[in-house]
């Protein structure tokens, strides 16, 4: 169960990091909605315990990043609005940012910045240079390289977040955005990613590709 005391604190700790020290309004209720909004009903993978990994993720490869801090405030974002029949939940997780952060304190070009790491989580795809970006795909895809029990819980949980569609749509829906993923020349950005995740996540995606398609087991 997720530390909600804990996650306060690094909220805090985040919009401090990236906005100028004593500036802007107390972060509690910035992070309580945040929090809220990760802990609403409809959500089966993109949970508290997401939002926790990928901020771990963050702090392991906060080294590549050239703003840590952003990229750790736009992995509070990115998935803070989540409707599984709606197809711009990144566009309005970024409208959020962008509503949310000026008035909590934060500058214009960096929660430019958050909006912007936001909106790239559509594609994962982030350019050769842009290390914040890297660093926020890396740490949100890290789930593809889990072991093999945690990689079936986190398909299971995908499975539960769209129950409403049919087995065959989603078979086919979820094998689109798989081999997606397995068509970018590189799953990982960052070296530690590829050289610690790519091949065990290339692996763990073959492998649910094989299982969706005609013969395979439903993921539960």
């Amino acid at each position: 169960m997720a530390d909600l005391d804990a996650l306060r604190f690094r909220f805090a700790r985040a919009l401090e990091g990236a906005r100028r020290p004593g500036s802007g309004p107390d972060p509690a209720p910035y992070a309580d909605n945040l929090l809220a909004r990760w802990q609403e009903p409809q959500r089966h993978y993109h949970t508290l315990t997401h939002l926790t990994a990928v901020l771990h993720r963050v702090d392991e490869l906060e080294e590549y990043a050239d703003d840590p801090d952003v990229v750790r405030l736009a992995a509070w974002f990115h998935d803070a609005v989540y409707l599984p029949d709606r197809s711009e939940n990144e566009e309005r997780s970024a409208r959020l940012a962008e509503r949310a952060l000026p008035e909590a304190g934060v500058s214009g070009a960096k929660t430019a910045e958050v909006a912007r790491l936001v909106r790239l989580t559509v594609g994962h795809d982030p350019a050769d240079g842009d290390r914040n970006g890297q660093v926020l795909c890396d740490a949100d895809l890290a789930v593809l390289a889990s072991s093999p029990s945690a990689y079936a819980a986190y398909a299971a949980a995908v499975r539960q977040e769209y129950h409403f569609v049919p087995d065959d749509a989603f078979r086919t829906g979820r094998a689109a955005v798989l081999r997606q993923l397995l068509d970018l020349p590189r799953l990982f950005r960052t070296p530690h990613g590829q050289r610690e995740w790519e091949a065990t996540a290339r692996y763990n995606i073959a492998g649910e590709l094989e299982m969706l398609s005609p013969g395979g087991d439903p993921a539960p």
